[in-house]
């Protein structure tokens, strides 16, 4: 799967790794619907660390289509929200 960090790029990641991407997934969505800001960015970095780490980058130059678009690192909640499906930012 083609994965689009906003602001950074793609990565390519193999679908084993979405068992780990979705229980960051849930946290964040947690932290969200609590309104736990502070607990929002960690989980955020996290979860575009884990990306960043199982996933191989793309070349600048590539032109493939994203199949999943995460926010980057600076987004703010109601950022993230208005991304958000019934499954998080995660399907699945």
């Amino acid at each position: 799967m083609i994965v689009r960090i906003m602001g950074e790029g793609q990565v390519k990641l193999d679908d084993v790794h979405f068992t780990e991407l979705n229980a960051l997934d849930d946290e964040l969505l947690a932290e969200m619907e609590s309104g736990d800001e502070q607990g929002f960015r960690r989980t955020l970095g996290a979860l575009l660390d884990a990306v960043r780490r199982l996933g191989e980058p793309l070349p600048d130059d590539a032109l493939e289509p994203s199949e999943l678009i995460l926010p980057g690192q600076d987004a703010t909640l109601d950022e993230v929200r208005e991304m958000l499906s019934d499954d998080g930012l995660i399907p699945g």
